[in-house]
């Protein structure tokens, strides 16, 4: 990579990761819920890792998350994009007020 490419690179991760900051503050304050963020089929929340997104539900911390992927059978390596429908249903069912 010339050093024009590096800081393109450079700029469009930084910008990946404001936006997916500011996705994981607005559902852990309450103005989105887990299910538009799952509906999502970009990149900025397809490339996260479950365990983050479950920690920034409100009232789920980080222990929590890890016995809820346990509870349904997630790795805590596996990332939104990776899930199959059936376990975003499990998520879903088990945060029914997050529709």
């Amino acid at each position: 990579m010339d050093p024009v490419q590096r800081q393109a690179a450079l700029e469009k991760a930084a910008a990946v990761r404001r936006e997916r900051g500011a996705v994981l503050a607005d559902l852990k304050g309450g103005r989105i819920g887990l299910k538009e963020v799952l509906d999502r089929q970009d990149d900025v929340i397809g490339k996260t890792h479950v365990k983050r997104l479950l920690a920034a539900l409100p009232g789920i911390g980080k222990t929590r998350a890890m016995q809820l992927l346990d509870e349904i059978g997630v790795s805590e390596r596996r990332r939104v994009q990776g899930l199959g429908h059936r376990q975003r249903e499990k998520l879903l069912t088990l945060f029914p007020h997050q529709r």
